[in-house]
């Protein structure tokens, strides 16, 4: 039983650190870049990317992944020190899992479902798309799954220790 907590909350904590980087890299590199191009450029490069990240690996290992493994990892660490850090973690990933839903992938959608960048105004698409909407729900999304990857981490760190003390 020790080895499978410790496996599910070592999933947990890469799953949920590879989420959080997919989430810094749109912060800090992919919506900033995107920030300086033109509309038909923004509205083809954003509906592109969105329509790549929508795959098995991200979407089942990193995103669905992140919540089924710390929901196993917190089941398996009833009664461990670790499991308040742990459950704090899925609470956190479990707010940024509701954001991304109530409020990225809405505009994600409508911005798709605009058209071909070839085809329509893409001014408006960009503009009702809502950039500075989408950034702060981002950063939101960043910062608490950040934060549930610490929470995962330390919750290892005092898993790990707890196996060599007597």
């Amino acid at each position: 039983m020790n080895g499978l907590r410790v496996a599910a909350l070592m999933l947990a904590t890469m799953t949920t650190g590879l989420v959080a980087g997919v989430y810094a890299i749109y912060a800090n590199a992919f919506m900033p870049g995107l920030a300086t191009t033109d509309d038909r450029t923004f509205v083809g490069a954003f509906q592109a990317v969105d329509r790549a990240i929508l795959n098995p690996l991200f979407l089942g290992l990193g995103f669905l992944g992140a919540l089924v493994f710390t929901l196993l990892a917190g089941v398996l660490s009833v009664g461990e020190k670790a499991l308040p850090w742990i459950a704090v973690a899925f609470v956190l990933y479990l707010v940024t899992m509701i954001l991304t839903i109530r409020v990225n992938v809405p505009l994600n959608d409508a911005l798709k479902a605009a058209g071909d960048p070839g085809s329509i105004d893409v001014a408006a698409a960009r503009a009702a798309f809502d950039e500075a909407k989408w950034r702060t729900y981002n950063l939101v999304r960043t910062l608490l799954t950040l934060v549930s990857f610490g929470l995962l981490g330390w919750a290892l760190y005092l898993t790990g220790r707890s196996a060599v003390q007597p």
